[in-house]
C-alpha cells in the first residue's frame, strides 16, 4: 500500500507562533502565561486527535516550539515560512491533501482543549458523501470551529466571525447539502476572558483547564482583579 493509499483521512491544525498567541487575553493573561497557555491547549488537542480515525494529523507551524510538541504526539509537520493566517494555512493544506489524494481533509484550530477523539470521529464520519461537507460551529455559532470536506477542495474556506453562515452558503451554492455537527468540546475555542471560565467549568482534568486553576490557586490574579480568568475588565 503506497503512502497515498494509506492516507484517506487527514486532520489539520494550523498554528501561529507561540509567542503571538491569544492576542484576546492581554486584558487577562501576561505573554508568557499566554504563550504557556496556548502550549498547552494543542497539547490537549492533540491528545485527543491521537485517538481518532485518523490516517495522519498535520501541524501547519513555523514554531520550533510547536513542532516539538507536534513530533512527540507523532503528528507531521507542515512548514510554513511565514504566519499568514489561519485561514491561509488552512488553504495550503487543503492543497496539499488535494495533491496527496487525500479521501477526506478535516480541520479544526489549536485551541478546542475540550475536543474529544470520538467528536472528531463524528466530524470527519458526519460527511455524507463526495462531494460533501460538514461543519462544526463554535460556541457562539457565529465561527466555524470544525470542518470536514470530501474531496478537500469541495469547499473554499475563510475562518473567522461569522464565517459559519459564510460556509454553509457557499457549500450550498457549490450544490452541496452541509451537515451541521453539534459538538460541545470542539465548540469551545479558548480566545477572550469569558472563555477562560468556561474553560474552568467544563474542562476537566484537560491541561489547559489545570493550567488556569493552577493560576487562581496561586492567587497571582484575585477575583477583583480585571486580569483575573474569571473577571471583567
Amino acid at each position: 500500500m503506497t503512502a497515498r493509499e494509506r492516507r484517506r483521512r487527514v486532520l489539520a491544525i494550523p498554528m501561529k507562533d507561540l509567542v503571538n498567541a491569544k492576542q484576546r487575553l492581554v486584558s487577562a493573561l501576561g505573554a508568557e502565561e499566554r504563550r504557556a497557555l496556548a502550549a498547552a491547549m494543542l497539547e490537549d488537542v492533540l491528545a485527543a486527535v491521537v485517538g481518532a480515525k485518523l490516517d495522519a494529523v498535520w501541524i501547519v507551524t513555523r514554531d520550533a516550539e510547536v513542532t516539538t510538541i507536534a513530533r512527540r504526539f507523532g503528528a507531521t509537520v507542515v512548514a510554513e515560512a511565514e504566519n499568514r493566517g489561519h485561514t491561509a494555512a488552512v488553504a495550503d493544506a487543503q492543497r496539499r491533501a488535494h495533491d496527496e489524494g487525500v479521501a477526506v481533509f478535516a480541520t479544526i484550530p489549536g485551541d478546542v482543549p475540550c475536543v474529544t477523539a470520538a467528536e472528531v470521529d463524528a466530524l470527519v464520519g458526519a460527511v455524507p458523501a463526495t462531494p460533501g461537507a460538514a461543519l462544526a460551529p463554535s460556541r457562539s455559532g457565529l465561527g466555524t470551529n470544525g470542518v470536514a470536506l470530501a474531496p478537500p477542495d469541495a469547499l473554499a474556506l475563510r475562518f473567522g466571525e461569522p464565517s459559519f453562515d459564510a460556509h454553509l452558503a457557499g457549500a450550498r451554492a457549490r450544490g452541496l447539502a452541509p451537515r451541521v455537527v453539534h459538538l460541545p468540546g470542539l465548540a469551545l475555542d479558548v480566545d477572550g476572558p469569558d472563555d477562560l471560565s468556561a474553560l474552568l467549568a467544563g474542562g476537566g482534568a484537560t491541561r489547559s483547564a489545570r493550567l488556569v486553576a493552577s493560576w487562581h490557586r496561586d492567587a497571582r490574579c484575585p477575583s477583583s482583579d480585571a486580569r483575573h480568568p474569571s473577571g471583567r475588565a
